[in-house]
Order: structure tokens, then C-alpha cells, then sequence
């Protein structure tokens, strides 16, 4: 059965927070809450992490996995970003908003979409994962915990340790979160375009 770390939701314990980078660092799947909805993350390095996501989600190849970063300089590390984005995503980061970004050569190509060469960034608001990404040393390679045939992700951390006891290794317990995913915004090819209305202002980007 996978583990349940009960953590406080604004000072995360530092102990549990290393414990739980270790086990994401050796391959584990954790499920966390965020500043949306939860999210199953991993090592954005390991292929067997990515597998079992899929086979979580039922998604295939073309799902566009996240990178959650710690702030921006990293971003910029992963993916290509001109000046005009760079002012658009210091504008709403930290924030509810995941970005469409074409990747750099540093990421492995397993993660990235197939065809389009593109992955989702994004900076989350919430103490738990900033604390996890601190520790772990790079960021999180996650996908919103939402269960095939379901509408909305699942809330409840025992609810999640219990349907999904044999497919994750760590569940988080960081308090309230939420069942809205991020707003999804597409930059690769210049101008913003919308992909997923979730959590967010459009309006910040003109697209009421």
C-alpha cells in the first residue's frame, strides 16, 4: 500500500519532504496537492514513471505532461521562451496556469509530445510542491490526478491512498485542495491560445 505523509499545508515538514524526494528520486509515483487539483509526479527522467502515469490516466503518447518548476529561471532551462512570454509568465507566476511551451534539447524526448516537440510548464502557488521541488532539485514531472470516466480529479487523500494503493508509492496530505485543473495556454507558436479554461483570470490574457 502506498504511504500517506500528513504534512502541514503552509511549513511543510522538512523531514517527510526529504523522505518523500527520496522515494520520487528512486522511481517512485506520489500523488500531492497543489494550488489547482492533485497531481500524480515523478522523476521527469524515468520512463517507467511516465508509463505508469499513463496507464493511471488511459492517455496516450500525445498527452502533454507538466513540468512543475520552481520559479522562472528554471523554466527557461527547459523550454524556449522570447521576451514578450518571459514578461507574460513573470506576470501570472506563481500561479493556476500551465503553459505550452516548444522544449529545449536538455529534456528527455520521451516526455515531450511526439510530434509537436512541446511540454506544459508551470509554476504552482503552494508550499508543499514548492518545498518538494526544493528538496527533490529539479522539477516535478506531474499529470492532473484525474481518473478515466471521471469528470472531476479525486480531493480526498485517503480516498486516493485507498483506489489507488497498488499504483502509487507516496500520497501527500497537505490539507485543502481544490478540484479545478489549471488553466492550459498555448505559447509555441506565438500569440496566447487557450486549450483548457480551469483556475485563472483570462482576461490576463485576452481571452474572455
Amino acid at each position: 500500500m502506498a504511504q500517506l505523509f500528513s504534512v502541514h499545508p503552509d511549513n511543510p515538514q522538512p523531514r517527510l519532504i526529504r523522505q518523500a524526494a527520496d522515494i520520487l528520486r528512486s522511481g517512485g509515483l506520489a500523488a500531492i496537492p497543489t494550488d489547482c487539483a492533485w497531481s500524480l509526479v515523478g522523476h521527469m527522467g524515468d520512463a517507467k514513471v511516465l508509463d505508469r502515469i499513463r496507464r493511471i490516466r488511459d492517455v496516450d503518447v500525445h498527452h502533454h505532461f507538466t513540468l512543475m518548476c520552481r520559479d522562472l529561471s528554471e523554466i527557461a532551462n527547459f523550454a524556449r521562451v522570447d521576451n514578450a512570454q518571459f514578461r507574460l509568465l513573470k506576470s501570472v507566476t506563481p500561479g493556476p496556469y500551465t503553459f505550452i511551451l516548444e522544449a529545449t534539447r536538455e529534456l528527455p524526448r520521451r516526455i515531450l509530445h511526439p510530434k509537436r516537440k512541446t511540454l506544459g510548464l508551470r509554476v504552482p502557488d503552494h508550499p508543499v510542491v514548492s518545498a518538494l521541488i526544493e528538496a527533490l532539485g529539479e522539477p516535478l514531472l506531474g499529470s492532473t490526478l484525474l481518473l478515466p470516466g471521471e469528470e472531476l480529479p479525486l480531493t480526498d487523500p485517503e480516498d486516493i491512498r485507498e483506489r489507488l494503493q497498488h499504483d502509487l508509492d507516496l500520497v501527500i496530505d497537505g490539507g485543502h485542495c481544490g478540484t479545478q485543473p489549471t488553466t492550459v495556454i498555448d505559447l509555441s507558436s506565438g500569440s496566447p491560445e487557450l486549450v483548457r479554461a480551469g483556475a485563472g483570470d483570462l482576461a490576463r490574457f485576452g481571452l474572455e
